[in-house]
């Protein structure tokens, strides 16, 4: 039987940027709502800083080399109903996005990427 693929996994520059945000914040999560605005990007915080609930799903538990603890990938039920079907690529791009994520004061900011993955 074949393993189900992680449904998020990072690019080499997004565990570059999460290990430089982990020595300057200490652990550290994603959220990805369906909001407006930069709503649809993953927003990384401070571990616990964003409270989750029932109305959130929790994708992965990203490992990423030199961190000792793992990265919550948390997504939105409904927009994680809309994304079902991606295996979720976190990559980084230059520029400032809006919000709260930790990376913006060092203008580039997470995005998503995707590939379908079969049903």
């Amino acid at each position: 039987m074949a393993k189900t693929p992680d449904p998020v996994e990072l690019t080499p520059a997004a565990e570059e940027l999460l290990r430089k945000l982990r020595a300057d914040h200490g652990p550290l999560m994603f959220h990805q709502s369906g909001g407006c605005c930069d709503g649809s990007a993953p927003m990384c915080y401070q571990e616990g800083e964003f409270r989750t609930g029932e109305s959130d799903v929790l994708l992965a538990s990203l490992k990423v080399e030199g961190m000792t603890e793992p990265v919550p990938f948390w997504m939105s039920r409904s927009q994680h109903e809309v994304w079902s079907h991606t295996r979720l690529i976190v990559d980084v791009v230059e520029g400032r996005g809006s919000g709260f994520s930790l990376e913006a004061p060092e203008g580039v900011r997470f995005l998503i990427r995707s590939r379908l993955v079969s049903p």
